[in-house]
């Protein structure tokens, strides 16, 4: 299984054109199953989607998760889902997160060839102990449903390589697989993946090209995963 996470910027490139359609390119040669997005609606308002819903397909083949159908969001707090069209979602579950600046996370129970799984998208504070708070709040959630193999994708807006991770350090492995930001000249992993010790991680990188290299201020993050036996 290909995941994938990607702070978009609300699309907006380094040369400062917002082009939805540069992003979903991004995206789309990421050829992963499951991605988590962060900022992909704008700040102002309704926060409508800087990302619109009915592009994602045709350009990556990927379906967005509907989290508010009533709504101009993407997503929730900015965090948005793209799935493939074979996975099918039993619930999804909105949890608001604490902190001083409004942060959220995504919880969607999915079915994948048949296998129950759990993915979360979030997108964690500017400080860290705001970032501690906010992953013992998703941790606590997830402890109140049923067992199943489960990952965190997200930017987690930690500069360090094991700091502020305390709240998953039980039951979790947490993953920088490479240097994410800044995507001119990029010399911190702020993105992360992370996943129960249920799934094994194959592989894991960052995808650098020219494109990704414009199209926001981060570059996307993808690992491989697998069951374990």
């Amino acid at each position: 299984m290909r995941v994938a996470s990607y702070n978009i910027r609300k699309c907006v490139g380094l040369d400062w054109r917002r082009s939805p359609e540069r992003t979903l390119d991004v995206v789309g040669g990421l050829e992963a199953e499951i991605v988590a997005l962060q900022e992909a609606d704008k700040r102002l308002g309704a926060r409508p989607a800087a990302l619109p819903a009915d592009a994602v397909t045709p350009r990556t083949g990927l379906v967005p998760l509907m989290l508010r159908p009533d709504g101009d969001s993407l997503g929730f707090h900015g965090n948005a889902l793209l799935l493939h069209r074979d996975i099918d979602v039993e619930t999804v579950a909105l949890l608001d997160l604490p902190g001083l600046e409004p942060r959220g996370a995504v919880i969607a129970d999915i079915v994948r060839h048949g296998i129950r799984m759990r993915v979360v998208a979030t997108h964690l504070g500017l400080m860290r102990r705001h970032r501690l708070q906010q992953l013992s709040t998703i941790r606590d959630a997830l402890s109140t449903l049923e067992d199943r193999p489960t990952l965190i994708l997200g930017d987690f807006n930690e500069w360090t390589a094991t700091g502020g991770l305390g709240p998953l350090r039980a039951g979790f492995t947490v993953h920088a697989p490479g240097r994410s930001f800044h995507a001119a000249r990029p010399v911190a992993g702020l993105d992360r993946i992370s996943h129960c010790r249920r799934l094994n991680l194959r592989d894991a990188g960052v995808a650098e090209t020219a494109l990704s290299r414009r199209a926001s201020d981060h570059l996307p993050i993808w690992a491989e995963l697998a069951l374990s036996a």
